[in-house]
């Protein structure tokens, strides 16, 4: 079992910044990809950013440019650095881990954006 625990949510202003943590209950060494998706209201979830083991990343085309995806093997946490946001980024932010064929999900964390 793997536990994720994210932080780092809240209201921004459009053009602001945030910064999303998280941090896995086991070492994330070994775990074939890590990711953040979101869900907005009344949309589906979708992905937003990725990396997996070898460091490739990948990212939706709306995120390109402004999200950036990270992570630190000794603190066992993945990062997604958000820059100049729009209120379309607005929604609850998951946490994800693939685990060799088992996926695992965080409880979410909300970004709001708004003037």
């Amino acid at each position: 079992q793997v536990q994720l625990v994210e932080s780092g949510g809240g209201l921004v202003q459009p053009g602001g910044s945030l910064r999303l943590s998280c941090t896995a209950s086991k070492s994330i060494f070994s775990f074939n990809a890590m990711g953040w998706y979101r869900q907005a209201p009344g949309k589906e979830r979708e992905l937003v950013a990725r990396i997996v083991s070898s460091g490739f990343t990948d990212y939706a085309d709306s995120v390109k440019g402004r999200l950036s995806i990270s992570r630190d093997n000794a603190k066992n946490t993945v990062y997604l650095q958000m820059n100049s946001l729009k209120p379309e980024d607005t929604a609850i932010y998951y946490c994800h881990v693939l685990s060799g064929y088992i996926n695992y999900w965080g409880k979410g964390t909300l970004v709001t954006v708004s003037s």
